[in-house]
């Protein structure tokens, strides 16, 4: 197999090669952009008609009508009944423990009342309509509805609108079925810039949204970022990565299925090891070349590892937690003996998994957090999808007589001073209500 990079911090060369190493920037490729573009403006332009082409385009499928488009709610209840025992009851698991962890993340309105009587506070309500996507090209994602739609449900989102691809009209049972556990309102046969372009725009048969949530590939991400202001969404997803920082008392085995598992997902999915043992490594790569045989997506495996992934050496656990923090990857596993011991010195992750037995896998499917999360280095300035994402916070201010006095004499001080003095007067109204 065609081996990741191995770098190492004490070698010349190394800052040069570890900056090509985090530099990823599919989501604004500029054939991507233009494509995608052009698919927003053709939906936006002629609304149903557009999503009936680009459906028989891409997914090679052709509805026979608009309508045939929606999947009504009692496939996906079917879906979820005729599921096999054990995947029904894993997906029921999954959504119960995710459920759990998201309510503990519910925020509440709350007011405060001053001396004056004059009340201030922050009242918290839920988005009224949420897109979801979920992926349904190269795999398909069940694990992403339960995430998506459990925390807007939790969250008290009214109707949430689920968009996936059916590539060649193939319903995916198991979308269908996490679908109806998790209270989808709506499902429709769409993926692609053209299912974004439909949730922002709206169509005649699909209604619009006031935020597009959920992963998917470049043509997504970029069609996120065109319709955001008219559309909140949730991020810009890039390819899926995982930082693994491990000690001398490491499995190597471990460690090299938990690189794959990242590999896996995409060609441009990032995989890195760092540690200060470099007999580690060189296991690590021993059973990587052990274990890839047995893959069934050996091929994206070796591309992911060969183009994007590395093994890097760093003089201790201290300086691995740096490096971790440069990344700022969207998993990061602490496979150390004593990981709490790490975890004041990263800033900067989508989700951490401490200790040998927290494989990210976990994060993926059942663990409770939610495994939407930021990618390509914006961990340094962003958070996992949560009930959050989907509450909205209006200001309240009850100013009363006594605090109008007060508080007009300040605000008339200030507005004079940036040269706005109708808002001075305002202010200064109230504070002698003979005038």
């Amino acid at each position: 197999m065609a081996e990741p990079r191995r770098l190492s911090t004490a070698e010349r060369g190394f800052e040069e090669a570890f900056a090509r190493l985090i530099a990823f920037e599919a989501a604004q490729d500029d054939a991507v952009e233009r494509a995608t573009a052009a698919i927003l403006d053709d939906v936006r332009a002629r609304g149903d008609a557009a999503l009936l082409e680009l459906t028989a385009r891409f997914d090679r499928w052709k509805p026979a009508s608009a309508a045939a488009l929606e999947v009504p709610l009692d496939e996906a209840k079917r879906a979820a009944a005729a599921l096999a025992g054990a995947q029904r009851e894993a997906l029921q698991t999954a959504a119960d423990r995710i459920r759990r962890y998201h309510e503990r993340q519910r925020q509440s309105s709350w007011r405060v009342e001053e001396e004056d009587g004059t009340m201030l506070g922050q009242q918290v309500t839920a988005l009224d309509r949420v897109g979801l996507y979920v992926p349904g090209g190269k795999a398909a994602y069940p694990s992403s509805v339960l995430m998506c739609a459990i925390a807007a449900k939790v969250a008290g989102v009214r109707e949430l609108v689920m968009v996936t691809p059916t590539p060649d009209g193939v319903l995916n049972a198991a979308v269908l079925a996490a679908a109806a556990l998790a209270g989808v309102d709506r499902i429709f046969r769409l993926g692609g810039a053209q299912a974004i372009a439909a949730l922002a725009f709206g169509t005649a048969t699909v209604p619009a949204v006031d935020k597009i949530v959920g992963p998917g590939n470049a043509y997504v991400a970029a069609a996120k970022r065109r319709v955001f202001g008219r559309v909140g969404i949730d991020l810009v997803a890039g390819p899926s990565e995982v930082v693994v920082i491990a000690d001398a008392g490491a499995n190597a085995d471990w460690i090299a299925m938990d690189l794959f598992s990242q590999a896996e997902h995409d060609e441009a999915a990032q995989a890195i090891l760092v540690t200060p043992e470099a007999a580690l490594i060189d296991a690590v790569a021993r059973s990587m070349r052990g274990l890839l045989a047995a893959m069934p997506r050996r091929a994206i495996i070796e591309a992911s590892l060969a183009a994007r992934g590395a093994l890097i050496l760093v003089r201790d656990l201290a300086e691995a937690c740096d490096i971790a923090n440069r990344i700022a990857p969207e998993h990061l596993e602490l496979a150390v003996a004593d990981p709490e011991r790490l975890l004041a010195r990263l800033r900067h992750a989508g989700a951490i998994f401490l200790g040998a037995y927290s494989s990210e896998s976990l994060g993926d499917y059942c663990a409770g957090p939610n495994h939407v999360l930021p990618t390509s280095r914006t961990a340094r300035f962003s958070s996992p999808l949560g009930v959050y994402d989907f509450q909205k916070r209006s200001s309240l201010i009850a100013v009363s007589r006594d605090g109008a006095r007060t508080l007009g004499r300040v605000a008339a001080t200030l507005a004079r001073a940036e040269g706005l003095e109708a808002h001075a007067r305002s202010a200064e109204m109230r504070i002698d209500e003979k005038k």
